[in-house]
This record gives C-alpha cells, structure tokens and sequence, in this order.
C-alpha cells in the first residue's frame, strides 16, 4: 500500500539526490547526509520533494524522517544560528585564532574549539539592564541544526545563569526568574 504526503519545497540552489536509503542535500554553504528507513520511498520532481510509504512504517518515523529533510533543505539553503550571551561584571568572551577563550569566574580561561562545520562570531552589545556593563554575544553558526544547538548548548553549561545575580551565559531571551537573597528575606519578616 503506497501512500504519498505533501510534497516537501527545495529551495533554489539546493541539489538532493536520493538512492540508497541515503538522501543528500548539497549547496555552496555545505553537504548533509540522512540515512533513510528502507520503508520509505523518496521521489524528486519539479522542485519539490515527497516521501512515499511502501511498507509498515511507525508514524513517527516517517514524521520525524520528514522534519529532519525539511530542516536539513533549511540548512544548507540558509544555516542557522544560536546566539548566546555572556552576562555579569568581568564576566567576557574573546575570539582567539582557535575558537571562543571564555572567562566566566573560573581560576583559568576556557578555550573552546569549534566543531567542524561551525562558526563563532563575537559582538558587544550595550546592557540595557545596566549602561556601565556590556553583553558580549556569542553567535553559533553552522548548517546542521542539531549540531549548532548541542554546540551552543555545550557553551551554555560551561556558566549557567546564577539564579541570585543573573551573570553566566544564557541564550538570547531566555529569562532567569532570580531568587531573593537570605538577607533580603530576613528584611522582609
């Protein structure tokens, strides 16, 4: 019983080729790979994509099979970014010819390697919190998605935000709900 869905659009520039249970998406910013069920099928026509089932194929993994297409056409077309920032007095990030050096609290920087196929850009923002500090910005930049939020994600557990001061490095938005203080409880009561 072959059942087809709705086509998946690839964008301009973008060439997919699918054999093998292998689909490959390749453009000028990169090449990524999936390794496909043997159940599904993958036919490419006119600018469009559309996955086919031709045997017992668990609903899941032909959803998840086609969000992970979907996000690879959007990665190689455009990429994608996280963008970290690095709060808190003397609390800074530096680009050195390796990747990211972090000093974040600790008795020694931390330097940090980009993974292949990842970018660091740095960039100073002012705090609109507080005009004497600044925010450095840390931007991860990559193609496969999964690989620039497990980087960022990496970065980010190095100085989880302090719930009581709010320095460390968090994710662009992120709100951290802050605690009072023993003292300011005690005040309080």
């Amino acid at each position: 019983m072959a059942r087809t869905f709705k086509p998946i659009p690839i964008p301009k520039g973008v060439n997919v080729e699918a054999k093998d249970a292998k689909f490959i998406a390749k453009s000028p910013l990169g090449t990524l790979e999936l390794a496909i069920d043997t159940n599904l099928k993958l036919n490419v026509s006119n600018n469009a994509l559309s996955i086919e089932k031709i045997g017992e194929v668990k609903p899941a993994t032909f959803g998840t099979t086609r969000a992970l297409i979907i996000n690879m056409l959007k990665g190689v077309s455009k990429g994608y970014e996280k963008i970290l920032e690095v709060r808190g007095m003397g609390f800074r990030a530096q680009k050195t010819k390796d990747g990211v050096q972090l000093l974040v609290g600790y008795s020694h920087p931390i330097n940090i390697a980009p993974p292949k196929g990842i970018t660091f850009e740095l960039k100073n923002i002012p705090n609109p919190e507080d005009p004497k500090t600044q925010i450095t910005e840390i931007i991860v930049k990559g193609i496969d998605k999964q690989l620039v939020g497990a980087t960022a994600a990496q970065i980010r557990r190095i100085s989880p935000p302090d719930v009581y001061h709010g320095k460390g490095i968090r994710y662009q938005g992120e709100y951290v709900r802050k605690k009072a203080g023993k003292r300011a409880i005690v005040a309080q009561t």
